[in-house]
């Protein structure tokens, strides 16, 4: 891809190109109208007569051959002591007689410099699965919360206030109250879906209820073909399944 400050697009390399091949102008002509440099006419001209279209495209700068590279043997003598001990740069670098800055490149490279992409247990990087579609599958976790009273609680407001605002929300929202006439402004359930393969997330909350935590009242967002929840429940799997799949 052409850094913020070239002069030359890959079109703009091929209507340079084809002014010199095609329409026969002279390189430096071709140069001084697009203000580059003859030289830099001449390479396009020529990549555009043994490559076509295709070669007007940016090449790798990735050398083809690179003599001091870190061997091969050294390598993986590096990524194993970093899965079966867990050892720093410096530490490995100490063990295989290269320089710490070297180890810690060849960390970055195998992608394992940090710590946590490996597994404690087995020592390995870690491998997440994904499915290969949206709606594939669906995650979904559900979060219970305490409604919170109109003008704010007491952890807010203070104890003498939070009843206050607590009594007056009761009154206006027809609430119940306990069996001592406490009143009670109720719990709402968070339900959160997460896409398998796009990570699309939407979370929306349901008022506390008969099953309100597995209601099959979920808005629907596609075709869905399994459901995972949190709670390994197969009664709310079932409803889940009844509410995206049907």
């Amino acid at each position: 891809m052409s850094h913020a400050n070239a002069l030359l697009t890959p079109k703009t390399r091929l209507r340079l190109a084809r002014l010199v091949v095609e329409s026969g102008w002279s390189c430096s002509s071709a140069a001084k109208m697009f203000m580059v440099s003859p030289r830099t006419a001449k390479k396009w001209a020529d990549r555009y007569r043994s490559e076509g279209v295709a070669g007007m495209a940016d090449r790798s700068s990735r050398p083809r051959h690179s003599p001091t590279r870190t061997p091969a043997h050294l390598v993986r003598a590096i990524v194993r002591l970093r899965w079966r001990h867990r050892l720093g740069p410096v530490q490995i670098a100490g063990r295989v007689g290269l320089p710490a800055s070297t180890v810690h490149a060849v960390l970055v490279r195998c992608r394992i410099n940090h710590l946590w992409r490996i597994d404690r247990v087995t020592g390995e990087p870690l491998r997440r699965y994904e499915h290969d579609e949206p709606g594939s599958l669906i995650h979904v976790d559900v979060t219970k919360f305490g409604n919170i009273p109109d003008g704010g609680g007491w952890r807010y407001v203070g104890k003498q206030q939070g009843d206050r605002n607590r009594a007056a929300t009761v009154d206006r929202t027809g609430a119940p109250r306990s069996r001592t006439r406490a009143p009670l402004v109720g719990r709402a359930y968070v339900h959160t879906v997460i896409d398998d393969h796009s990570r699309v997330a939407y979370a929306f909350e349901i008022p506390a209820g008969p099953k309100s935590h597995c209601s099959p009242n979920a808005p629907r967002g596609g075709t869905t073909q399994q459901v995972r929840t949190g709670s390994h429940s197969p009664t709310s799997e079932r409803w889940w399944g009844r509410a995206v799949g049907s």
